[in-house]
């Protein structure tokens, strides 16, 4: 009798469990499926110092560390899949959509967070992030609102490869005013833009103080970027020497460009 019911016992978790997966990845394809087809509404553009830090270019030189504040993560979500990126994603539950989400979108995910498991994540990390692009939100997954945290500092320090920051913008966009972020959701058919750093290079051994000091720089430039986007989409201003900004991969002829508005 006791065997039956542990049978029967671990059929049902079995059978939850199975529901669970299959329920997961149906609301990560239809919440990416939403994502894209809202985003493709808005109209890009781009800045940079050097084109080639931008992934989903023919001309990109990677490996990469992109850093962005949490609030603005649908932007890259829906631009930049199938570009050898892998996500940061919380080891929550409640995370597992945006996992599936974000593989249905062509990104790896590597499940952690800051607050639990942070030296782990760091080691797998570190083991699987050779060759790959990883993109962090250096505030989330539960901030404070846009305050970069060390962890991605070492992390660029300890693999070797630079960061480029990413500052990003919408026209006015709608906020969720609950969420510590405040999460940025854009207005369908406005103004998108977003503004990428050259890449910056750490040296090999740094100080605790070291760290702090350059955690600090990396916060303020990123900060300016984004507030720069925020600027720049709100206002509608023709800047010199701005780019078109297309879902990737690039669709034009091979190892072609998109064509400058100015061109």
């Amino acid at each position: 009798m006791k065997r039956a019911r542990r049978w029967t016992s671990g059929l049902k978790r079995l059978r939850n469990k199975t529901f669970n997966r299959t329920l997961w990845r149906f609301s990560g394809m239809t919440l990416a499926k939403a994502v894209v087809s809202w985003m493709d509404t808005l109209q890009f553009q781009s800045l940079y110092v050097d084109p080639t830090t931008d992934p989903g270019l023919p001309i990109f030189q990677g490996p990469c560390i992109f850093l962005f504040w949490h609030e603005y993560l649908a932007f890259p979500f829906a631009l930049r899949g199938h570009c050898g990126i892998a996500m940061l994603v919380s080891r929550h539950e409640d995370a597992e959509w945006l996992s599936q989400a974000a593989h249905f979108r062509g990104f790896q995910t590597i499940r952690g967070s800051s607050s639990r498991g942070g030296t782990e994540v760091l080691r797998q990390l570190l083991n699987e992030g050779s060759g790959l692009n990883l993109a962090v939100t250096p505030d989330g997954p539960r901030g404070p609102r846009r305050n970069l945290a060390v962890g991605a500092v070492y992390l660029a320090m300890k693999m070797q490869v630079p960061i480029v920051l990413v500052g990003f913008g919408y026209d006015r966009p709608w906020r969720v005013r609950r969420a510590w972020d405040q999460f940025a959701i854009p207005r369908p058919g406005s103004r998108a833009r977003a503004v990428f750093s050259d890449r910056i290079h750490l040296p090999e051994k740094l100080s605790r103080d070291e760290l702090e000091g350059w955690r600090a720089r990396l916060e303020a430039q990123l900060l300016e970027l984004t507030e720069k986007a925020e600027h720049w989409a709100t206002s509608g201003a023709s800047i010199p020497g701005a780019w078109p900004l297309y879902r990737a991969p690039w669709k034009g002829a091979q190892g072609s460009l998109p064509k400058r508005p100015s061109e």
